[in-house]
């Protein structure tokens, strides 16, 4: 049996069970919305992350706690939504004693007062392994509004925030796969591949001047591709014009050849978003008003698919968009 493509299993099996769901959006959004015609529409998604899959073995608890309401913190984000609440569930193997339940809890706790939600309940589960773990998070939006990744228009300019790169690039750190660094930029990369920051501040603020929006997971062009397949829209990104933080551009700059890692490898959990050209001068007021850092990158097209330009303009070949779930 040939690779599964997640898209095409979510659309087959999954969105038929969300058709009466108006809130659902067929399944093609970072998040649903419970009750969207309410004056405060609630969103929740969910994300799981699987012991030598989305995190390793020896991570300390406390970020891996922290990664994984993270994670879901940005799906909110993405939608516009602030965080409210969150229900956990934790299958957990007989290595993981009481004191790594500690750490993990106060993980939670410190990113509880950071990004002001509570715990909602949950449920704890033994299992052989490996570890797996499992956070569903909610959040309000005014007036039922939401941001999407369906509603993309040609002729939009095409944004991200932060710094693209860093999550793969520190995975392969963590893995001891890239050596040679100065120790201020390993430990860079190490940690925001270990402690994605949600844009939950940025996020909200979009909902009057995106026009479609997502976190980035899976890679930036994969990510983007989601975006230009649900809006029926082609793109075109300027690789030169990604922002890099000072780490991964030493990266580059030592070997060109990890561009395709970079714009493709995932574990970002940066937004990435289009909007009116028009509505660039209050972005910009935005990103100043939340420090959150926000470049303009291309622009929408009405051909499909997404085309990356290198520096000279010329389309650049990428063997995979990004990361494949199955």
């Amino acid at each position: 049996m040939g690779a599964r493509d997640e898209f095409a299993v979510i659309a087959r099996h999954f969105a038929p069970l969300a058709k009466d769901a108006p809130g659902a959006f067929g399944l093609t959004n970072d998040a649903a919305v419970i009750a969207p015609d309410g004056a405060r529409g609630l969103v929740t998604t969910i994300d799981t992350l699987v012991e030598g899959v989305h995190f390793l073995p020896d991570d300390p608890a406390d970020l891996v706690a922290r990664k994984l309401l993270r994670t879901n913190l940005s799906d909110l984000a993405a939608m516009g939504a602030s965080p409210e609440s969150y229900l956990l569930t934790m299958a957990l193997d007989k290595a993981r004693d009481e004191s790594w339940i500690e750490r993990f809890a106060a993980g939670l706790a410190a990113d509880q007062a950071s990004y002001g939600l509570v715990m909602l309940g949950g449920d704890t589960v033994s299992t052989p392994g490996p570890v797996t773990l499992s956070l569903a998070a909610f959040g309000r939006v005014p007036d039922g509004r939401v941001l999407e990744r369906g509603t993309a228009e040609p002729g939009a300019f095409v944004y991200v925030t932060g710094t693209i790169g860093d999550g793969a690039l520190g995975l392969l750190v963590r893995q001891g796969r890239l050596t040679g660094l100065p120790e201020r930029e390993r430990a860079f990369l190490e940690t925001r591949y270990r402690l994605p920051e949600p844009r939950t501040a940025l996020g909200p603020g979009l909902l009057d001047l995106a026009t479609a929006c997502l976190d980035i997971s899976d890679g930036l062009v994969a990510d983007l591709g989601h975006i230009a397949k649900t809006s029926g829209v082609g793109m075109e990104v300027r690789s030169a014009d990604v922002p890099l933080s000072e780490a991964a551009g030493s990266v580059l700059a030592d070997d060109p050849d990890c561009l395709p890692l970079i714009l493709t490898g995932g574990d970002d959990y940066e937004l990435a978003f289009t909007a009116a050209p028009e509505n660039a001068e209050a972005i910009a007021a935005l990103s100043r008003e939340t420090g959150v850092p926000v470049a303009c990158i291309g622009r929408t097209l009405e051909e499909p698919g997404v085309t990356v330009l290198d520096r000279e303009g010329r389309r650049l070949e990428l063997e995979s968009p990004g990361w494949v779930h199955f």
